[in-house]
């Protein structure tokens, strides 16, 4: 797919391709261009090349927690400001609670309402 400079960017950081690419065919289908990690390491390589002007983060992520992963893209001067959309299995209150005092925008609950989600993805860029 060719980049179109204008279109927003969305990371979308989940271990499961499947989840992935779900979102991905939605999100891209709205105008949305995507970047896909589903790790930790491939998230912040991503970040790298490509600063997005949004991620949607999955809690329970292989080897680092999405916690972890939030924790430390908020130390990070240059992209601590990127907006974060929780979207987890977790359905505890702590959890959302955590995600939510840390930042994030919304934490979606899986599986997800993709409804919902477009309207949550588009409101971050109205």
């Amino acid at each position: 797919m060719a980049a179109i400079t204008n279109q927003p960017c969305i990371l979308i950081v989940d271990d499961s391709s499947t989840n992935i690419a779900l979102m991905e065919a939605v999100l891209e289908d709205k105008g949305y261009q995507i970047i896909k990690a589903q790790n930790v390491q491939d998230a912040f390589l991503s970040i790298k090349r490509k600063t997005p002007d949004l991620i949607l983060l999955d809690l329970l992520i292989p080897k680092t927690s999405g916690f972890d992963f939030f924790e430390q893209l908020r130390k990070e001067k240059k992209i601590r400001d990127i907006p974060v959309i929780v979207i987890s299995a977790l359905s505890d209150k702590g959890s959302e609670n955590k995600a939510l005092e840390m930042g994030a925008l919304d934490f979606i609950r899986k599986p997800v309402d993709i409804q919902y989600l477009i309207k949550r993805v588009e409101s971050v860029f109205k």
